[in-house]
């Protein structure tokens, strides 16, 4: 063959190539449309016991309307599984330590930590505990779910991708996703007792109440007009690892520091104070963000046991039939993260002289040893043996067993009580509902359509010794201090009911001052500021309020907090320190033009005084965090305590020459070398000082998890990269992916004037018109109806 019949073929070669491509293309693109879920037509099952309709309107959000709650569930499973089945695997696989199943050995360390727990055998103990009625709901919302995927013309789309089968959904599963919250809620109480535990054990007393103080003037608790502090002096000598500069951990030099783990506002405001005279609820939990989002927006029509129609509206967690907050017409909740103290490490005892043995608080005992094995995609299984107590399962951190003594692993920990909060009809209905419920411990305020309003603990609390209180430092099995045993019963959960301002505000810290304080104990409360801003915006909004304003309090990113730590730059940045240090005095000019009073994306300032304040953490306790690293990887100076900035804040005001690190003449000095650091740390990529915006920094990284594995996928499954207004420590809430993960304000019986948005859309399937739906919205702040608008889609179920 010659030269021109070579080319000849060779462009025929290169032309089949092309069309493969773009018949392969093409196939994956029908099979990823096959995928799609149906929102049209009718659907038949033997199991519903009369008709119900989904109703979607332009946003997707569905209106579930039947005859009884059981055959709306089952629906729900439907809408669920079609639209977030995805999701829900991986709550499941989560709380069980099964992701390895589907991301293979390098899921292995979360699955090793989370099977630790053994919740898929916990979880089928519950279900025998559940009475008939309860099991079958979650046996009817499994049985929708299951329907849902075989209705699809083809496997959700992540499967397609990883070629794996989805696994059928249990009634079991149901109660993991729930659990898995409790990881996303309390996983933080583990390396905080690591932390708090080293430090007392690498501090005298007086150093430890110093580093880790129990109260700041930000707090606003709900039973008392402020907190009293008591006035703690600084000790005379610091501890031998203060100021260490060695081994400052990465996540700390790069600049990029964030408390992920805090979040959630809540507020109701009583009628007394409205202009209907309901009560307005407002809630937006803040959680990590990606795609899809954790809620799933919905309405429930159903009637209740009397007969009359119910209307539920509100957001439901994937995997679960509740709706999660809401309102019922007549009862309106909300949650935060209550941060109680939920856990204990009790340190076990051994000896040789009693092999395979253990001392708890009770005495010798032999563990029960229970065989676990691990399976992840492409690598051998691997068999994991937990050890389990009376008190819980061992953990061995740096040669010490500790039995962890967690409220999820109670059988009370989880039930259905939360569907009593949908049928709630007075405000005393809901109080004992959310009290029995039985979720991670969470703040919940309440409203009603009279106007009252109340706040208490949803979900289970240790019950502590006759006067004995919580403690957030690993206990010794022959210390002083006991554990916990059992639930606190739900009557006996402090509440807050009507108070005199006609106002409650949570928003992850300290609750209360008075009595029922010790409760609660503290599990890593917030210190204060974002509730102290938030409680002031309430507080402001008037005595005849409406929906609108009360939405627009939760928005607020005046930077009222990182405000204090500009003023100590702008003070320690004098003629002196500015002389031949030409960043520094850029540093200083851009603090004070560059300055609006706002968290806002364009400020250079924000994120200057910001990253000066965390420079001074650095510089302080990068040491100590190192070391901390060690124990777990979560542990730091604010696992241990939010409260550190309250700490040097009062360093840097009375200056004790005994705390001052080694290698500084003054604490002004300290000061500058901060400013110097944050200098480095923000043009260390060769972006000039007056070009670090915090939008910057705060820019949106909110992408579906599939995109770490599959970067190349993330233009078709993550939202735009919007830079953001907000941060911690005041409400608007919002890191790269961290923040708002709903907002939601309603007046109980009011519900057409409720307001609601959202950073994701309703479906997870990246060809929907509904996967982005909603997010502009978010970012700008703009509102859009908590009722579903008019019906564009209508799929029919029948028997």
């Amino acid at each position: 063959m010659g030269q021109r019949g070579w080319r000849k073929w060779g462009r025929r070669g290169a032309a089949g190539v092309v069309v493969l491509a773009v018949l392969g293309a093409g196939g994956g693109w029908l099979a990823l449309r096959a995928s799609l879920p149906q929102l049209d037509g009718e659907h038949r099952s033997a199991l519903l016991s009369a008709p119900v309709t989904v109703v979607r309107d332009a946003n997707g959000v569905p209106t579930i309307s039947g005859a009884s709650r059981i055959d709306v569930a089952y629906a729900t499973g439907f809408v669920h599984g079609q639209e977030r089945f995805f999701q829900m695997d991986l709550l499941r696989r989560s709380a069980a330590g099964e992701l390895g199943e589907l991301f293979g050995a390098k899921a292995l360390p979360l699955d090793r930590a989370h099977r630790l727990h053994r919740f898929r055998a916990r979880a089928q103990a519950v279900l025998q505990r559940l009475t008939p009625a309860e099991r079958a709901l979650l046996e009817r919302y499994a049985a929708g779910v299951n329907d849902g995927i075989q209705a699809l013309h083809a496997r959700p789309f992540e499967y397609l991708l990883s070629g794996a089968t989805p696994r059928p959904w249990t009634p079991a599963d149901s109660l993991l996703a729930m659990w898995a919250m409790y990881f996303d809620l309390q996983g933080s109480q583990e390396p905080r007792d690591l932390a708090r535990g080293w430090l007392a054990a690498h501090a005298d007393p007086a150093q430890l109440a110093f580093l880790l103080p129990e109260a700041t003037a930000w707090d606003t608790p709900l039973d008392a007009p402020a907190v009293a502090l008591a006035a703690t002096p600084i000790p005379a000598t610091a501890p031998a690892w203060w100021g260490r500069k060695e081994a400052v951990p990465a996540r700390q030099v790069a600049g990029v520091a964030f408390t992920d783990s805090v979040g959630s506002n809540n507020y109701a405001i009583a009628g007394t104070r409205t202009a209907n005279g309901a009560a307005i609820v407002s809630d937006d939990m803040h959680l990590g963000l990606q795609l899809p989002n954790t809620w799933y927006r919905l309405a429930l029509r159903f009637p209740d046991e009397h007969g009359q129609p119910r209307r539920v509206v509100g957001v439901s967690l994937p995997g679960s039939p509740p709706a999660v907050v809401g309102s019922n017409g007549h009862v309106a909740w909300a949650f935060t993260n209550s941060y109680a103290d939920t856990l204990d490490l009790v340190r076990l005892g051994t000896d040789a002289a009693h092999p395979g043995q253990v001392r708890t608080p009770a005495g010798w005992e032999t563990p029960v040893a229970h065989t676990e094995t691990l399976r992840a995609k492409g690598a051998p299984d691997e068999i994991l043996t937990v050890l389990e107590t009376s008190l819980g399962p061992i953990r061995t951190v740096a040669g010490t067993q500790y039995a962890v003594h967690w409220v999820a692993h109670e059988p009370g920990a989880l039930n259905l009580g939360h569907m009593q909060l949908e049928s709630a009809t007075t405000l005393d209905e809901a109080l004992a509902a959310a009290a029995a419920d039985g979720i991670p411990a969470q703040n919940v305020v309440l409203g009603d359509e009279r106007g009252n309003i109340a706040w208490t603990i949803a979900g289970a609390l240790p019950r502590r010794a006759q006067g004995g209180t919580a403690t957030s430092f690993p206990l010794a099995f022959d210390g002083p201090v006991p554990t916990w045993s059992g639930l606190l019963a739900p009557a006996q959960h402090p509440r807050v009911v009507n108070p005199a301002g006609g106002q409650l505000v949570t928003a992850n810290s300290r609750q209360l001052a008075g009595a029922d304080a010790p409760t609660l104990g503290d599990g890593g409360f917030d210190m204060g500021a974002r509730v102290n801003q938030l409680s002031g915006n309430v507080g402001r909004l008037g005595a005849r309020t409406d929906v609108p304003a009360a939405f627009g309090a939760a928005l607020d990113d005046r930077a009222l907090f990182i405000g204090t730590w500009r003023e100590r730059a702008l003070g320690a940045l004098d003629a002196g320190a500015l002389a031949n240090h030409p960043q520094r005095a850029e540093f200083r000019r851009l603090l004070a033009t560059s300055w609006d009073g706002h968290a806002s994306p364009g400020s250079v300032g924000y994120r200057l005084a910001r990253q000066f304040m965390w420079s001074l953490q650095e510089l302080l306790f990068g040491g100590v965090d190192a070391e901390l690293a060690k124990l777990d990887p979560k542990a730091s100076i604010a696992t241990a305590t939010a409260r550190w900035p309250a700490v040097v804040a009062r360093l840097l005001d009375e200056r004790p020459a005994a705390w001052l690190p080694a290698g500084y003449a003054s604490w002004r000095d300290v000061q500058l070398a901060a400013v110097d650091r944050a200098i480095a740390a923000l043009t260390k990529d060769g972006t000039p000082l007056a070009q670090a915006t915090w939008g910057q920094r705060n820019t949106a990284a909110i992408a579906h998890p599939f995109t770490i594995a599959l970067p190349a996928l993330r233009l078709w499954l993550s939202a735009p990269p919007d830079a953001l207004p907000g941060d911690g420590n005041m409400p608007r809430v919002a890191g790269p992916k961290f923040g708002q993960s709903e907002r939601l304000t309603v007046a109980p019986g009011h519900e057409e004037e409720g307001l609601f948005d959202m950073p994701g859309g309703q479906s997870g399937h990246p060809l929907s018109p509904y996967f982005l739906k909603g997010h502009a919205d978010w970012v700008q702040g703009k509102t859009t109806p908590l009722l579903p608008g008019a019906a564009v889609h209508t799929l029919t179920f029948t028997k």
